[in-house]
């Protein structure tokens, strides 16, 4: 099964390269070729990694109004992105949650980043399931590009500096007594 969203980047980017090829078959000038097909390209992104600094985004909340994860800075903060769409996603909910209701009062924050491209969806199961934690929307994907987001779900774990401490790829069975742990260790410290 492909991910939507990475089949629709993949399409712009062939419309693209085609664009550029017929401008360069039409005399197009090469400074304007060049121009546009760095343009055209992906914007990569270093994959998050333990101990570095984790990139600050600003996402509107379910809740209404915005929230910046550098204003959490102080706290331990779990970012879980996910989608309607994701099978593993709707399993791991339940489990974030009641990490969600067992820590906050230490000082955790967990972020539900959606990426779907309808809130709406977002919301929905969002309410279905009971979530507690807040469910931001991702919409445009920018945000899980400056993560590296490369599977779903994908967890990034941060300390109360801003530090990435540990990331998560996918969800397997028994993963969230690892969060627990690594969750409670990092409200130690």
């Amino acid at each position: 099964m492909h991910d939507p969203t990475s089949v629709a980047m993949h399409s712009r980017r062939e419309d693209e390269r085609r664009r550029l090829l017929a401008l360069l078959a039409h005399g197009g000038a090469v400074a304007a070729a060049c121009g546009a097909l760095a343009a055209a390209a992906p914007r990569v992104h270093a994959a998050v990694a333990p101990s570095m600094p984790a990139p600050d985004f600003t996402l509107r909340s379910a809740e209404g109004g915005n929230l910046r994860l550098g204003e959490l800075r102080g706290r331990v903060v779990l970012v879980n992105f996910w989608a309607t769409w994701c099978g593993p996603c709707k399993i791991e909910m339940p489990h974030l949650n009641r990490l969600y209701e067992k820590y906050r009062g230490a000082g955790f924050v967990l972020l539900g980043v959606n990426i779907d491209e309808d809130p709406k969806q977002a919301v929905a199961l969002a309410t279905r399931l009971n979530l507690k934690f807040p469910v931001l929307f991702d919409t445009d994907k920018a945000v899980s590009r400056r993560y590296a987001l490369d599977s779903m779900p994908g967890t990034v774990l941060i300390d109360r500096d801003g530090k990435v401490r540990h990331v998560h790829k996918g969800y397997r069975e028994g993963v969230e007594a690892t969060y627990e742990a690594q969750v409670r260790a990092l409200v130690k410290e």
